[in-house]
């Protein structure tokens, strides 16, 4: 019974693993004089700006950053302490002051930055020394709009200059260091839709793909345009939206269903096939293999956490796209193998001899494989949203981890339905209906791969030139290059189905005394 129970169970356990972990205070209580200091300089800079002595407010501010928020171990403390998240938003927080003293902002303008980073400062050095952070009951999506908005005039400023590849660096900063590593995506998805947050990541694509042809600056304009509607218009949605215990438990509760709801799919099928067809000792190496790909979710969201450069947002995208391409291959050839064993010896009797010897090494492998990368590919990224979840909601923190539980036994009671219902079912339904299901996992999994290596940088973006469903549950995106290989794979798989059962039919005719 325990080892039913195993691999549900850890579900809940890999997102607690994302929790920072606390480390010593080597001077407890003095964070707060450190932080004066830095909130001193930074406020001369202001002056300093004011006066017209652009170079010396930077060095005021350069002098904060690297003499204090570096040399004094106060971001190494942030991050142990508090969170990457919140040292990534100071970081960000310094460059952005730093480029704005020659950007020609006005003087309210530039007061505006630098209250927002010495804000950030004042909390972070009240929590590292053990008091309460007033911070406010919701993260700012509109501010957080306003900066990507910022990126992303940026973004066309060089683009009209000539400079096509920064303008596009400038585009995956907006993407990469705001859109996903605030969590507004996931905010989105889980207060709006994952159709618009689709929507969203296909017009920062489409915006990349003007500015590689060298479109002209109107088009280009226009894109930009369009894309920086699409974060006000969510984030004027999301502000008006008053937080509340409900809506952080069902947020969090959205997050663990969704992403672990096809792992879980996967391994219940795979484990209850082992069971109804006499093979309970083949078993293990898929427990195995899923508990393996916790380990390394775990240890690929730490990867990834200790990497803060928009390179290391991109290439998570393409270890999704990867793994989900690879599961697709894995999928496909454990599908049309449990449907060559659906009742080819079925007529004659002989079922359960024949099936249990049919588990090869290879066959095996195969099977273990396939439940490693579907937890795999869910894995580090829920560990990503649980960290943003956690570092967007200073309030109804325990609504999340209540979330989480619930979802965690919703995950479990899924799993027992598929392990326990499917003893009832006839053999040859169950057969034929577990391999159904891993074929349409693999065309899902085809589309939503596809995705990954797009938003990567990797493939890329040709939007249908009219209006077109985007299921991301299915994986089923307006691009050609998602539904041209799925199409391709639907009618492979099809055309396998159709030959496996005909040899199937052929095998188990009736042999006459």
């Amino acid at each position: 019974m325990y080892k039913k129970l195993a691999l549900p169970v850890l579900i809940v356990f890999f997102c607690v693993l994302s929790v920072p972990r606390s480390a010593a205070r080597d001077e407890a209580g003095a964070w707060e004089l450190v932080e004066r200091e830095m909130r001193l300089l930074i406020s001369e800079s202001y002056y300093r700006f004011v006066a017209g002595d652009i170079e010396g407010a930077r060095d005021l501010v350069n002098k904060a950053y690297t003499g204090y928020y570096k040399g004094l171990d106060f971001e190494r403390n942030v991050k142990s302490l508090i969170s990457e998240a919140r040292a990534q938003n100071i970081d960000e927080r310094f460059e952005y002051v730093n480029e704005a003293l020659g950007s020609g902002k006005s003087q309210q303008e530039m007061r505006d930055d630098i209250n927002q980073l010495n804000y950030l400062l004042r909390v972070s050095a009240r929590r590292l020394d053990g008091k309460e952070e007033p911070v406010a009951s919701t993260r700012n999506w509109t501010k957080t709009a306003d900066e990507m908005a910022a990126v992303l005039s940026r973004a066309y400023d060089m683009y009209a200059a000539g400079d096509s590849k920064g303008a596009k660096d400038q585009v995956d900063v907006a993407y990469f260091q705001y859109y996903e590593k605030v969590g507004f995506e996931k905010t989105v998805m889980s207060r709006i839709s994952g159709e618009r947050a689709s929507t969203v990541e296909y017009q920062f694509s489409t915006v990349k793909k003007l500015i590689t042809r060298g479109d002209p600056q109107p088009e280009v304009k226009k894109g930009l345009d369009t894309l920086t509607n699409y974060l006000k218009e969510d984030a004027a949605q999301l502000d008006s939206r008053v937080e509340s215990a409900v809506g952080v438990f069902l947020g969090s509760l959205l997050i663990i269903v969704r992403e672990g709801f096809e792992a879980i799919l996967i391994v219940g099928a795979i484990i209850a096939y082992l069971l109804k067809s006499g093979n309970k000792k083949s078993t293990p190496p898929v427990y195995w293999g899923s508990l393996i790909a916790l380990v390394l979710s775990v240890a690929m969201a730490w990867v990834l956490n200790a990497l803060t450069s928009t390179a290391s947002g991109r290439n998570q995208e393409i270890i999704e796209g990867g793994t989900m391409l690879l599961a697709v291959l894995v999928l496909f050839y454990v599908s049309n193998w449990m449907v060559s064993k659906a009742e080819a010896e079925a007529w004659s009797g002989y079922i359960e001899g024949k099936v249990k010897a049919s588990i090869t090494r290879g066959s095996m492998f195969s099977l273990a494989f396939a439940a490693f990368l579907a937890v795999f590919r869910e894995g580090a990224e829920t560990i990503l949203f649980y960290q943003a979840l956690l570092a967007g909601n200073q309030n109804y923190i325990n609504m999340i981890w209540v979330g989480l539980a619930v979802g965690a036994v919703l995950l479990v009671i899924i799993y027992m339905l598929i392990r326990f219902l499917s003893i009832k079912l006839p053999l040859k339904p169950f057969f034929l209906g577990t391999s159904i299901l891993l074929f349409a996992m693999s065309v899902a999994f085809t589309g939503s791969g596809i995705k990954e290596l797009q938003e990567g940088n990797v493939i890329p973006v040709t939007m249908l030139p009219f209006n077109f469903i985007t299921v991301d549950i299915l994986g089923i995106y307006p691009t050609l290059e998602t539904l041209i290989p799925q199409i391709i794979l639907l009618g492979i798989t099809i055309a396998a189905f159709v030959i496996q059962l005909r040899r199937n039919a052929k095998k188990a005719v009736p042999r006459t005394a």
